[in-house]
C-alpha cells in the first residue's frame, strides 16, 4: 500500500472515530486528546490531517453530506427516492440534529474555513438538484398541483420534527415505537401530493429553484476566484 493510501486510510479512520465520539458525547464537542487516545495516535499526528478542531468538525459534516448525496443518487423508483429523503433524518435522528447544530455554530464563529464551507455548499447544491428532480417526478406521477418548493419544505419540516421526536427520551418513554412513527411519517409524505389535485399549471418553482442553485454556484466560484488573487 502506498504512503498516500495509508494517509488517506488513516484520515478516514480519524473522521469515523471523531464522529462516533461526538455522537457518544452528545454535546457537539470533543477534545483532540480524547480522540488521539482513542486512536492510539500522537496528538501531533492529527494536525497532519487537520489544522484545527473546527476544520475536523467541518470535514466530518462534508463527509456526511457526501454520504447523503450517494444515497440520493440511487436510481430506482421516485417514490423510493422520496422515502429515502425523509428516512435520512429519521433513521439517524441524533446525527442529523447534532451535525446541524455544529454546522450552525461553525458558520457563526469559525475563522478561516471559507473554502471548506464552499466545498460543503457545492456538494449540498448538487444534492439539492437531485432532490428537486426526484420531487418533481414524483409530483408528476401523482398528478399533483403541489409545488416542488412547498413539498420539499414540508419533507424537511417533517424530517426535522420527526428527528427531534425520535431523539427525545420523553417520546421514547411515553409516546410510542420508533418504527411505527417512521412508517407513519413516510406514508404521510407519500400521500400528501394527492391532496392537491393538478390544476394544469406548470411547476415554475422547480425551474426557479434550479436556477437559484446554479446562480449561487457561480457566485461561490467567483468569490473563490477573487480569494486566489
Amino acid at each position: 500500500m502506498s504512503r498516500q493510501q495509508q494517509f488517506k486510510n488513516r484520515e478516514e479512520k480519524i473522521l469515523a472515530t471523531a464522529e462516533q465520539l461526538l455522537l457518544e458525547a452528545g454535546s457537539g464537542d470533543i477534545t483532540l486528546d480524547s480522540l488521539a487516545d482513542q486512536l492510539d495516535l500522537a496528538k501531533g499526528t492529527l494536525y497532519k490531517h487537520f489544522s484545527s478542531k473546527d476544520e475536523l468538525y467541518l470535514r466530518i459534516i462534508i463527509r456526511y453530506e457526501e454520504q447523503l448525496f450517494d444515497i440520493n443518487k440511487i436510481d430506482d423508483s421516485v417514490s423510493a427516492g422520496v422515502s429515502r429523503m425523509i428516512l435520512q433524518q429519521l433513521m439517524n435522528p441524533q446525527k442529523a440534529l447534532l451535525f446541524n447544530q455544529i454546522e450552525e455554530r461553525l458558520a457563526a464563529s469559525a475563522q478561516g474555513l471559507n473554502r471548506m464551507f464552499g466545498e460543503l455548499y457545492e456538494i449540498r447544491r448538487a444534492r439539492m438538484k437531485r432532490l428537486i428532480d426526484l420531487i418533481s417526478q414524483y409530483l408528476q406521477s401523482q398528478n399533483s398541483g403541489l409545488s416542488t418548493r412547498d413539498y420539499l419544505s414540508t419533507i424537511w419540516a417533517i424530517g426535522q420534527g420527526g428527528a427531534s421526536l425520535l431523539n427525545s427520551s420523553f417520546y421514547q418513554r411515553y409516546l410510542g415505537r420508533r418504527d411505527t412513527l417512521r412508517v407513519a411519517l413516510v406514508q404521510q409524505m407519500l400521500d400528501l401530493p394527492k391532496q392537491y389535485p393538478n390544476m394544469d399549471e406548470d411547476d415554475e418553482d422547480m425551474v426557479d429553484l434550479v436556477n437559484q442553485i446554479d446562480s449561487e454556484s457561480e457566485a461561490h466560484l467567483e468569490a473563490q476566484g477573487s480569494l486566489k488573487v
